[in-house]
């Protein structure tokens, strides 16, 4: 393999992002690269990082590190953090993916310093307003669902929404491989005239651009809709998503919690356990985030996964596989092109 097919597979990952770093980003890395065959760059204090090495077998892995002190803690105020710590362990997997040594980058550390550093080094798109965080929900049909925004943007405008819409649409398209994926508004009733004055104007803005080919929107769906999967993208206020993302967690864990309580609570349970084990554990699997590696931060020119601040080692692996995933398929380039198509597309049928 010569070294620029090496480059296409490397993912750089922040090894002080999250409530288990450096140890489980570190182990996750090496699954990554074991499983995966995927090179990973992993950034952050050298010494830290080789001593997490050492407790594993690491030979013939595409293992590298890019050492720098300055990392940013889950506390900090992102936008300054980032500013003052020119060497931290975000800003600098962002110059990776911005030089051409790594096509994408992972982190589980701070979401809203990921998102500082994304638009201060590697800019937006072309074209698109404001960047949008993506979440990967399961729902009833096994087909998962993308919520978008869910923090990056938390002050909306209409076509902010709008185009939400189309970077979710490419998204899916390119990591999940759906051809033409269904996107919905979130709104308080399935009715076009639901809503306030922003959905109401962000569904008059959809609609527009499905009528002219750049987007199949399906209108409107209600927070109870979101667990369905009838749609594979979901569109809203970055402060509505990031409540609605947080309502499912906890939602997930008192009902796993509640029915391995109630497995336990009698002799005649326990026995019933043991047959539905099974059964229990494929629900488990796929209300685990972990399973899902990581949101997307939509709308920078390069792909950036945010995983979630808990992750262990099985969530770092896959927030990987996802970000080479959206990196082989162009997912930039796909959200670029499908801005100007829009565009064009609603002009052409205005005139």
């Amino acid at each position: 393999m010569t070294q620029a097919e090496t480059t296409m597979r490397r993912v750089a990952l922040d090894a002080m992002g999250g409530d288990h770093a450096p140890g489980e980003v570190v182990a996750g890395a090496i699954q990554a690269a074991r499983q995966l065959r995927l090179g990973v760059i992993l950034v952050g204090p050298e010494d830290q990082i080789r001593a997490e090495m050492a407790k594993q077998d690491i030979s013939g892995l595409d293992l590298t590190i890019e050492h720098t002190d300055e990392f940013i803690r889950m506390d900090e105020h992102p936008a300054e953090a980032v500013r003052a710590k020119k060497r931290n362990s975000l800003t600098v997997c962002m110059e990776l993916v911005r030089d051409g040594r790594a096509v994408a980058m992972a982190s589980a550390g701070n979401s809203g310093a990921v998102v500082a550093a994304a638009l201060f080094t590697l800019k937006r798109i072309d074209g698109i307003a404001r960047p949008a965080l993506g979440a990967i929900l399961p729902t009833a049909t096994g087909r998962p669902t993308l919520l978008l925004d869910v923090g990056a943007t938390t002050d909306s405008k209409p076509h902010f929404l709008a185009q939400f819409g189309l970077m979710g649409s490419a998204y899916m398209r390119s990591v999940f491989g759906i051809e033409q994926p269904r996107v919905a508004l979130l709104a308080n009733g399935e009715e076009d005239t639901k809503g306030d004055l922003l959905v109401q104007a962000a569904h008059a803005r959809l609609r527009t651009m499905a009528n002219a080919g750049a987007i199949n929107f399906v209108g409107n769906v209600e927070g109870r809709d979101i667990p369905g999967g009838q749609t594979d993208v979901i569109v809203c206020d970055g402060f509505v998503g990031n409540v609605a993302l947080k309502l499912s967690e906890g939602l997930s864990r008192m009902l796993l919690g509640t029915i391995r309580t109630e497995l336990k609570a009698s002799p005649l349970s326990l026995a019933g356990a043991a047959l539905a084990k099974g059964a229990f554990d494929r629900v488990r699997a796929k209300l685990d985030y972990e399973e899902y590696g990581g949101a997307p931060l939509l709308g920078v020119r390069g792909v950036a996964i945010i995983a979630h601040g808990s992750s262990h080692a099985k969530a770092i692996k896959n927030a990987v596989r996802v970000a080479y995933q959206a990196a082989d398929q162009q997912l930039s380039q796909h959200i670029s092109t499908g801005v100007a198509a829009a565009g064009a597309a609603i002009t052409e049928a205005g005139s």
